[in-house]
């Protein structure tokens, strides 16, 4: 017999570029690491030590669709690189940071800004904002023996053509390397930990019915529609 005494639930995974599937341990988000975003979210852009939220595993989809979330007139679209590891560890350094790296996507950070807003003018916990079904659309994993370690490419996105986010990953305030190193000083860091690494300027409102069509460049592309 069984020592569980529920089902035990699915590990949930995103599909890789091969063909496979990369499981998920954990989701580490970081905010504002972009400085063009971090001005129009009024926050000083100057360098400032990084600070991380959580997404689920399972929040994580790669459907090519978006369910319009409950609770919320006010969804915003933020493309992002992803990052997934196949190793950790505490206390990584830098110059190793990224031999940990399995390989790199596209995805979207979908947030209800309202609620986002209301949780932090109460001093609260993002989540109800960040973290609800369907809010990580996700393309395929790309290893690094296909795509390398994209430090500079463009990243943008449109919503029914139009372009609404633009910027390069060398914007980036936190190089991935860096946003390793600094996680692993107060986590464990695992295989399966997927890291969302921010967004450019430009996030914006969908609505049901819209595409979003993100990518970045030498890395991939992902359609989402907003149902």
């Amino acid at each position: 017999m069984s020592e569980h005494v529920i089902e035990t639930p699915k590990v949930h995974v995103i599909p890789t570029s091969d063909g496979g599937s990369f499981p998920v341990r954990r989701v580490y988000c970081i905010g504002r690491n972009f400085a063009a975003h971090a001005v129009e979210m009024g926050h000083d852009p100057n360098r400032e030590p990084p600070f991380f939220f959580q997404k689920n595993p399972n929040n994580l989809d790669a459907s090519g669709e978006f369910p319009y979330p409950p609770h919320t007139s006010d969804v915003h679209h933020e493309v992002e690189l992803l990052v997934g590891l196949k190793s950790g560890g505490t206390n990584i350094a830098l110059s190793d940071a990224l031999d940990h790296v399995w390989g790199y996507g596209v995805s979207l950070d979908m947030t209800r800004r309202d609620l986002q807003g209301e949780m932090k003018k109460m001093g609260r916990p993002w989540e109800i904002g960040k973290a609800f079904e369907r809010s990580g659309p996700v393309g395929p994993l790309h290893p690094v023996s296909d795509v390398g370690h994209p430090d500079q490419g463009r990243i943008e996105l449109t919503v029914n053509g139009d372009l609404r986010q633009e910027g390069d990953l060398n914007q980036m305030i936190w190089k991935v390397p860096e946003m390793i190193s600094y996680l692993s000083e107060y986590f464990e860091l695992a295989a399966g930990d997927v890291i969302m690494a921010g967004t450019p300027s430009g996030v914006n409102a969908v609505e049901p019915g819209d595409t979003m069509e993100a990518s970045i460049e030498s890395v991939g592309t992902l359609s989402v529609k907003v149902v």
